[in-house]
């Protein structure tokens, strides 16, 4: 029988990704049972205390056992750590080396969400791709430069480590981590018994651009707000490199260093953010919005909407738009 790990680590961190990913495959289990099979993993929680309390002591989990009385272990799973990350890292010194040694002796690791943190402080993660909460991006790429985060899948899989976007999308990894450790037949039952879609492979749609600005580059910052400010105009990058006295090439450079967007890719994403409020909040045409945000050609607004939202802007309109009724 293999052995499934879930770490609960010290601190106020995430409950729902701990307790459903015991469910989860602890359904996946009896399903195997149930077929005449036997089950694949003993799944057990881990950590470094006894008990850990969550939500400001609402609810406490106490683990199975602790991480030293596992010598060996096939599957880890990182549950999320809220925002509370820097604190979880500055209190689990022991589980960061404990994972660092479980993935040199043959472990596969999954992270929920923010737990991406704690697994690319053990360096596992160094020239490796990952996902995370897409909230946390400019946080995440200041502390961990050498990771190759990919914001807009929703699961990352490489060389044993999977993570996976955030929130409740890690219902969608532990399916896609059933579907490889069991089989998708098991994978298709559980999604049904707890109603998960199956198959999401990119959380593009759900992210709210927010322009990094944290940072101290003054010209470039009075070209965002010039770029956020001048939304119906199509503008010239070079131009707008002009207009601020500084050469191309380096004006390219500065606006990555400090956003990590290129002026282009800083610019379409701020047009695409609003032209989604636009299509949530209102009855206005494609074309409407179109103009409002500064494109006159509907085929290349298609192509960066669906670019940036892995989906058309009819299909993004049709699904988060709903008109309030006059009558109540």
């Amino acid at each position: 029988m293999k052995q499934l790990t879930i770490i609960v680590p010290n601190g106020d961190n995430n409950l729902s990704s701990i307790t459903g990913a015991y469910e989860i495959f602890t359904k996946a289990n009896s399903y195997g049972k149930a077929k005449g099979k036997n089950e694949l993993f003993n799944i057990q929680l881990a950590g470094i205390a006894e008990k850990v309390e969550f939500n400001n002591g609402l609810f406490t989990v106490k683990p199975h056992t602790h991480i030293s009385a596992i010598a060996k272990t096939d599957l880890i799973i990182i549950p999320s750590l809220n925002h509370n990350y820097e604190m979880a890292l500055a209190g689990n010194d022991l589980l960061l080396d404990w994972l660092e040694k479980q993935y040199k002796n043959g472990a596969e690791i999954a992270t929920i969400c923010t737990g991406a943190f704690m697994l690319a402080a053990s360096g596992l993660l160094d020239g490796k791709s990952c996902s995370t909460h897409w909230s946390v991006t400019d946080n995440f790429r200041a502390m961990f430069p050498k990771v190759n985060l990919q914001i807009d899948k929703l699961i990352t899989d490489e060389k044993g480590i999977y993570t996976n976007g955030g929130a409740y999308s890690f219902l969608n990894l532990m399916l896609y981590l059933v579907e490889k450790y069991y089989d998708r037949e098991t994978a298709i039952y559980c999604s049904k018994v707890f109603q998960i879609e199956l198959d999401r492979n990119a959380q593009s749609e759900f992210a709210i651009f927010i322009g990094q600005k944290t940072h101290s580059d003054d010209v470039v910052k009075s070209a965002q707000e010039y770029i956020e400010n001048n939304l119906q105009e199509k503008i010239s990058i070079e131009n707008l490199s002009a207009k601020f006295n500084v050469g191309r090439r380096n004006f390219d450079r500065r606006f990555i260093k400090a956003t990590g967007n290129t002026p282009i890719e800083y610019t379409q994403r701020v047009k695409i953010e609003v032209a989604k409020k636009a299509f949530e909040t209102n009855r206005k045409t494609v074309s409407e919005v179109m103009y409002e945000v500064g494109y006159a050609d509907i085929k290349a607004f298609r192509e960066v909407f669906r670019k940036i939202t892995g989906m058309s802007p009819l299909e993004y309109k049709g699904r988060y738009y709903k008109e309030t009724s006059l009558y109540k």
